[in-house]
């Protein structure tokens, strides 16, 4: 650029200010031209090296990644804390390769394209505001992963428009506010995981009809009677655990035998008879319902859950004997009926007992040690008990060549159908 100063007063402060500017650049400064009554002369430009990289146009593998660069940059001003120094590598274009929890993939909609398809911030300890403008702004995430992080606020309603996103997993931070039902109808999302936040209210009833494989709800402050429902659910895996969900097991839990492998229900508010339908749920590998108040006897129908491995009730007012057919199941590992009332066991039970498996502390079982006093049994047993659809409860609705149980009367029409 070429001004012409004719003026003397300014010749004199144009050449000050040069003289000052090569003092400070030195070397790095590049030349460039001052016209003085029509005779040029050159001195060395201020452009010194970091604002020439700065001015350097940054280039990106792909157009994807360009649109997402802003989005990660503006979500690094307002992390408050970052103890393992996470973000000194979100530094330049390079996305794929240096960013620390950024991983890129082909998107679905074009495989010759490159795109961030993934974070995984698991432990990374790292401290924002919110997640809104960040993580509901990237149009190709498939899995996010953010657990054991100081993330707080609520779920942007704009998650929904994800179309890729498969996986959320907020667990072990500090959310808060009502479930995010912006993920109903997310189509694409088969794995939730918002454990150990302090979400509050109720779960919608329509969060167990979603095509789900894993719902992770635990250790949050919902407060609801159990949906009905809860046996439409297709997941693998239903942890309800830590919460304040009362009322009744649904009977309508057989509906979900074809999938669910481990159910997680402990430490609510629970009441109620345990259903004869838990028998049905075939595929179970772990069933845990400690720490309620749940009642009654325990169903003959638990011996037919042969994958299970962990049973749980420890923790309840389950009282009458502790049946031989579940103590019998050939994959038992544990089975936890401590803190009840039961009165008494078999020599299956007792063989487990031996061996570590069975678990009857604090209970009113004759001749086992550490019971509870008998001041404290007389006193339980001297409250009426009642459990609906009594005749169930030693009706074992599977074929097991040890055991045998009576015929279901037949004035109970609306039990479970039988498996086949």
């Amino acid at each position: 650029m070429y001004r012409d100063f004719t003026n003397f007063g300014q010749l004199i402060l144009i050449l000050v200010l040069t003289s000052l500017v090569i003092s400070v650049q030195g070397k790095h400064a590049k030349p460039f031209e001052v016209i003085v009554g029509g005779r040029s002369s050159q001195v060395e430009a201020p452009i010194s090296t970091p604002i020439a990289e700065a001015l350097k146009p940054l280039i990106f593998a792909d157009q994807r990644l360009a649109v997402v660069y802003p989005i990660i940059q503006k979500f690094k001003k307002i992390i408050t804390s970052d103890p393992l120094g996470i973000t000194k590598s979100w530094v330049g274009p390079d996305i794929c390769k240096n960013y620390t929890g950024f991983y890129c993939e082909s998107p679905p909609d074009n495989k010759s394209a490159l795109a961030l398809a993934s974070i995984d911030f698991n432990g990374f300890q790292l401290s924002a505001p919110t997640l809104d403008g960040f993580l509901d702004q990237l149009p190709d995430l498939a899995l996010f992963h953010a657990n054991s992080n100081n993330f707080s606020g609520t779920l942007s309603a704009s998650i929904a428009k994800l179309p890729f996103l498969y996986e959320l997993d907020i667990s072990n931070n500090q959310f808060s506010g009502p479930f995010p039902t912006a993920i109903l109808g997310m189509n694409s999302l088969s794995f939730l995981d918002i454990r150990f936040n302090f979400f509050t209210g109720s779960v919608p009833p329509q969060l167990f009809t979603e095509p789900f494989d894993a719902l992770f709800l635990n250790n949050n402050n919902f407060m609801q009677r159990l949906p009905d429902n809860i046996g439409s659910t297709r997941a693998f895996y239903l942890t309800l655990a830590n919460n304040k969900f009362f009322g009744p097991i649904p009977r309508g839990i057989y509906k979900a035998l074809a999938s669910l492998t481990e159910i997680l229900l402990l430490n609510n508010l629970l009441t109620g008879c345990l259903p004869y339908e838990l028998g049905f749920l075939k595929e179970a590998v772990v069933f845990d319902a400690g720490n309620n108040l749940l009642t009654g006897p325990l169903p003959f129908s638990l011996g037919c859950l042969e994958k299970v491995e962990v049973l749980n009730f420890a923790g309840n007012y389950l009282y009458g004997m502790v049946p031989e057919v579940v103590c019998a199941l050939g994959n038992l590992a544990n089975l936890s009926l401590s803190d009840n009332y039961f009165t008494t066991i078999g020599p299956i039970c007792w063989n487990l007992i031996k061996k570590g498996i069975l678990d009857v502390r604090k209970n009113c079982i004759p001749g086992v040690p550490f019971q509870r006093s008998i001041v404290e049994c007389v006193h339980f047993f001297q409250q009426p008990r009642y459990c609906p659809y009594r005749v169930t409860y030693n009706f074992i609705p599977c074929w097991l060549p040890n055991f045998k149980s009576p015929p279901l009367a037949a004035t109970i029409s609306d039990l479970a159908p039988s498996p086949s």
